[in-house]
């Protein structure tokens, strides 16, 4: 697509799902939400044959979005009201607009090739990780 797109995740993201949440040009995230292709029930049934291994798997996963932003999975992450983004829709939805222009309005600026190679630079930094020192891509 050759026009800015930014995805949000509400309160959860995961299997195939974020895969398709994860192919835009910005992500943002609900600080209580979170984001990743298998739930720690999952991934614990498959690394450890025990689902209730899930709190074991959900630190090794770092799908939090606070974990996720350090990770630069996620563009940003949206404060939410007081006990939740369900004790107050209208704030939620006010920091949510707010956020959302702000990174459309920055997207804006970026015509054609150069809105592409943007979001190729992000898919790409994603594949990044480091081990013992060592930068892999």
């Amino acid at each position: 697509l050759r026009v800015p797109s930014i995805s949000v995740v509400v309160v959860e993201g995961g299997s195939g799902g974020a895969l398709g949440i994860g192919v835009t040009d910005r992500v943002l995230i609900f600080e209580n939400s979170y984001y990743s292709v298998i739930s720690p029930e999952g991934c614990a049934a498959i690394l450890w044959k025990d689902p209730a291994a899930a709190p074991k798997a959900a630190a090794a996963l770092k799908l939090n979005a606070d974990q996720l932003e350090k990770l630069g999975v996620v563009d940003e992450v949206i404060a939410e009201p007081f006990g939740g983004a369900h004790n107050d829709y209208d704030k939620a939805a006010a920091t949510l607009g707010y956020a959302l222009q702000k990174h459309l309005n920055d997207l804006r600026r970026l015509k054609g090739d150069a809105l592409l190679d943007s979001r190729y630079e992000r898919y790409r930094r994603l594949g990044i990780y480091e081990e013992a020192g060592v930068v892999h891509n």
